[in-house]
């Protein structure tokens, strides 16, 4: 097994990165742009008499360029309210459309997710690689509670909607992790072989790629984790679907009911060990905290209880070695993309969203103090 053992498509997502990233700065498209590259795209599906109505860009994510539209054509004459999710020249987490778009495809019917309707994975049409999905109505945070929050990040649900959003929250990591990925087409992904290390290699070999892209200036303890996680990364018996941001924020529920309506953000998609899922949940960024100062796994329930209803539902028995491993790798990989590319990428003016980029890697800080913590607690 290599060192910088990698997926082939992950690899080739880098290794364009390089290429596009000196034909910068980027402009966050104007909504007269995002229109022609749209005709463009459709004029290649062969699509005839289009009518784009009610373009808009969208609020919210730190990586993505995300544009609500309305599409007729002759083949479908009612309007259908479809959502444009457009890379910009970099982002804080590069990754590849056509994944995301065969594991959306892949996922329908087994949780919620919005259906996708086209894809430009290399950008040959849009400009910028590209998925076009259908419009999914919900909210990512309730309306009649006061919290502030960036990325879905620091939401606050209160007891009465966690109440009703924690089952489910529970319910659709189980059913990822059911998945029976080997009858889908995913052959954009590559499976880590069962039984061996190979899982948990190539998500630090993912991340230390990026720090070796990225990096703006040296960090040592980024390093000295790295060398942590070689040398202690686990054997994963099965590889399941990974979501690999299952988190608040990333889902969406309709009010009032507190029905889940879609799970979100599958850009992070791979085939790996359970436990990664569960380690990146419990991460404190992604958490909140009750009225007595516990902490909430995304906001909903506590730590212990998300653990043992997690075991109960699914069946799986939970290797504590083997969620700090993930609690570690999930730490690791945030303080890399805050302190790699979220630096770099709003220094060489690459995104649409370097004011955000800038604020969010200040947070850098606080992620290699869990690091921290988190060795220690070990």
């Amino acid at each position: 097994m290599e060192p910088d053992d990698l997926e082939p498509r992950v690899r080739h997502i880098f290794d364009r990165k390089l290429v596009r990233r000196g034909t910068g700065p980027y402009s966050a498209r104007t909504d007269a742009e995002v229109d022609r590259a749209l005709r463009r795209l459709f004029a290649a599906e062969g699509l005839g008499g289009v009518r784009i109505e009610g373009l808009k860009r969208m609020a919210g994510g730190a990586s993505k360029e995300q544009f609500a539209f309305s599409l007729q054509h002759d083949a479908a004459p009612v309007p259908e309210r479809l959502v444009l999710r457009m890379d910009p020249l970099e982002s804080i987490a590069e990754t590849c459309r056509l994944r995301e778009a065969q594991i959306l495809r892949a996922m329908r019917g087994v949780v919620p997710v919005p259906r996708v309707r086209f894809v430009d994975p290399e950008g040959e049409h849009l400009g910028q690689p590209g998925l076009i999905t259908t419009f999914v109505s919900g909210v990512t945070k309730p309306t009649d509670v006061d919290s502030a929050s960036v990325s879905g990040v620091g939401a606050r649900f209160g007891a009465r909607w966690a109440g009703r959003l924690a089952p489910q929250f529970l319910r659709h990591l189980v059913a990822i992790h059911d998945f029976p990925w080997r009858r889908s087409d995913l052959d954009a992904f590559a499976a880590p072989s069962a039984g061996t290390r190979q899982a948990a290699i190539r998500q630090v070999s993912w991340w230390a790629r990026v720090w070796r892209d990225d990096r703006t200036e040296p960090v040592p303890l980024i390093t000295w984790t790295e060398c942590w996680l070689r040398e202690h990364a686990p054997i994963c018996d099965e590889p399941v679907v990974v979501h690999g941001d299952y988190r608040m924020g990333n889902f969406m529920f309709e009010e009032p009911s507190g029905e889940i309506s879609a799970v979100l953000d599958w850009e992070l998609a791979h085939l790996g060990d359970f436990h990664a899922d569960l380690g990146w949940a419990t991460q404190r960024l992604f958490g909140g905290w009750d009225e007595r100062g516990g902490f909430l796994v995304g906001g909903l329930l506590s730590r212990e209880a998300f653990l043992e209803q997690y075991q109960k539902l699914s069946g799986r028995v939970i290797d504590p070695e083997k969620l700090h491993y993930y609690e570690v790798l999930g730490a690791w990989k945030c303080a890399v993309m805050q302190l790699g590319p979220g630096v770099r990428v709003p220094l060489e003016g690459n995104s649409h969203q370097d004011l955000v980029l800038t604020w969010l890697a200040s947070a850098g800080s606080v992620l290699l103090a869990d690091i921290v913590s988190l060795m220690r607690r070990k």
